[in-house]
């Protein structure tokens, strides 16, 4: 009898641990699972307080594309940072968005997973294919690019 290995997950404390992100841009509550580097998959969940609702749009409430895709990459970037131990005190810098689609709106109530995959790495440069589901259906996907920089030459 086999037993299966646990997925690693984080917690909202250790994702603040490794990304510098804040209130209102961090936008990723937790990691559901972490495969090393090679994949992932992160939750958001939508509520109504939400800053970007109050301009987008006021009568019909849509979480914009471009966090969509940001919530991706901060997903790849706390995988990597998280992996890689040497990597303690980087930042990763976003440096590409190919092949991006939008399915369907975003909206408050929704539980959003944002599945990584790893594509291509030659270190400081990662590269992940990502999708955004809510209720099991694919509402976006990308292609990202990223790369890793001292924190202290970040300024």
């Amino acid at each position: 009898m086999s037993e299966e290995t646990p997925k690693k997950t984080l917690d909202i404390q250790r994702i603040m641990q490794l990304l510098p992100h804040r209130y209102p841009f961090l936008l990723i509550d937790k990691m559901t699972e972490c495969n090393g580097e090679d994949s992932g998959i992160a939750l958001k969940n939508v509520t109504m307080n939400e800053p970007f609702f109050q301009g987008h749009f006021p009568t019909r409430p849509v979480m914009p594309g471009v966090l969509l895709v940001e919530a991706m990459a901060q997903t790849a970037g706390a995988l990597v940072l998280e992996h890689q131990s040497e990597n303690a005190g980087k930042l990763v810098f976003f440096m590409s968005i190919d092949k991006a689609r939008f399915r369907k709106p975003v909206g408050p109530g929704d539980s959003v997973y944002f599945h990584v995959k790893l594509l291509q790495k030659r270190p400081p440069v990662w590269k992940y294919w990502a999708e955004a589901h809510v209720d099991g259906k694919k509402v976006a996907e990308a292609e990202i690019g990223a790369m890793l920089i001292d924190g202290a030459k970040a300024g």
